[in-house]
């Protein structure tokens, strides 16, 4: 069983930066791909971005490319979320999420633990 705890959001102004941090409570969190989903209202739960167990691999979703980048430590248990150039639309709940697997995946269904979400508003 993997816990996970976002922090890090908040409401900010168009152009701000945030950055979100997801704390796993598994000391082999190195064994997980991560991923961040994004949840607005009247919407689907979205792919933001994934990362692989190394750090090598990342994967981001077109809307945010050039303005997000994830990251991790494995040593301190944590996946980050730089969020630059915020925009309007980009205003939803924040999930971290953990897959036990190789690869990273851009369906919700393929991630087995997530974390209970962090509000980020972003005012125009």
């Amino acid at each position: 069983q993997v816990q996970l705890v976002e922090s890090g959001g908040g409401l900010v102004q168009a152009g701000d930066s945030l950055k979100l941090s997801c704390a796993a409570s598994t000391r082999t969190v190195s064994g997980y791909v991560m991923g961040w989903f994004r949840l607005a209202p009247g919407k689907e739960r979205d792919f933001v971005a994934g990362i692989d167990r190394t750090g090598d691999g990342i994967l981001a979703a077109d809307s945010v490319k050039g303005r997000f980048t994830i990251s991790r430590d494995n040593a301190k248990n944590t996946v980050y979320l730089q969020m630059n150039g915020l925009k309007p639309e980009d205003t939803a709940v924040y999930y971290c999420a953990a897959r036990r697997n190789f690869f990273i995946k851009q369906y919700a269904k393929d991630y087995e633990y997530w974390g209970q979400g962090t509000q980020v508003t972003v005012s125009s």
